[in-house]
């Protein structure tokens, strides 16, 4: 099993900059694709930034340019560098992980942490 924890979150005024992270622990074999998730109370969850294990990110139409994924193998972290946020960018933000033995791996999902843009 594998267990995912984020941090980060908090209350931030629009415009300012956030960096969450996500940790992963427990019985590891491989760390596959990454990505963060976000959800508001009554939405879908939203994919907000993917990273392939071969390296290729990809960004929601409205993060591009101010949000940016990275991961850390040797930690087993994944961050989300977000900047110049917006109200709209309020949301549970959860980190999402594919790993196992083999390539694809199974899902695996953080509980979340609040993300809240407010002046």
């Amino acid at each position: 099993q594998v267990q995912l924890v984020e941090s980060g979150g908090g209350l931030v005024q629009p415009g300012e900059s956030l960096r969450l992270s996500c940790v992963a622990s427990g019985t590891i074999f491989n760390i596959f694709d990454v990505g963060w998730y976000r959800q508001v109370p009554g939405k879908e969850r939203e994919s907000v930034a993917t990273l392939s294990s071969i390296g290729l990110a990809d960004y929601a139409d409205n993060v591009k340019g101010r949000f940016t994924i990275s991961r850390d193998r040797r930690e087993n972290t994944v961050t989300l560098q977000m900047t110049n946020v917006r109200p709209e960018d309020t949301a549970v933000y959860i980190c999402n992980m594919k790993a196992g033995s083999r390539w694809p791996g199974y899902d695996y999902w953080g509980r979340g942490t609040q993300v809240s843009v407010s002046s």
